[in-house]
């Protein structure tokens, strides 16, 4: 493979992206369900205290666990981090079977369009994920 070659460039720039954008997700989903732990496990504890404030704190880290669930669940952290690692590492795949011409590529008369549309494809298989329009809903029942 060579570095000016525009497919390559693409797989490359898809790795990254995918490995990059993985790496986050987990980071933040792991940080968001530690703070949402400990600050589940302090209710209990707080609620047995003895001190006007605790009730309010105790409320006040009820507030914060159920925010912080809500958010992890919009933004959908744990499955994109899932999705983008699984996408990451099907690209990889075809970075190292397209050289040693193996899986697809040995029987490919020209391997390298088949590179091509086999890392769009996969992206494409991704983005169709987001994409609610590709997806047609179910057809009404005549009546």
């Amino acid at each position: 493979m060579t570095e000016a070659d525009p497919i390559v460039e693409r797989l490359e720039d898809q790795i990254a992206w995918y490995d990059r954008n993985s790496l986050s997700a987990q980071r933040t989903f792991k940080r968001c369900k530690v703070v949402e732990i400990i600050a589940a496990a302090l209710i209990p504890l707080l609620t047995g205290l003895r001190f006007s404030e605790a009730v309010w704190i105790a409320g006040g880290l009820g507030v914060v666990v159920t925010a912080i669930e809500g958010v992890v669940h919009l933004n959908q952290y744990q499955q994109n981090w899932i999705t983008y690692r699984s996408t990451c590492e099907a690209l990889k795949h075809e970075k190292y079977l397209y050289p040693a011409k193996a899986g697809p590529y040995a029987s490919a008369a020209d391997p390298h369009p088949l590179l091509a549309e086999r890392i769009e494809a996969g992206v494409s298989q991704e983005h169709a994920k987001w994409d609610p329009l590709r997806e047609p809903g179910p057809k009404p029942k005549d009546a």
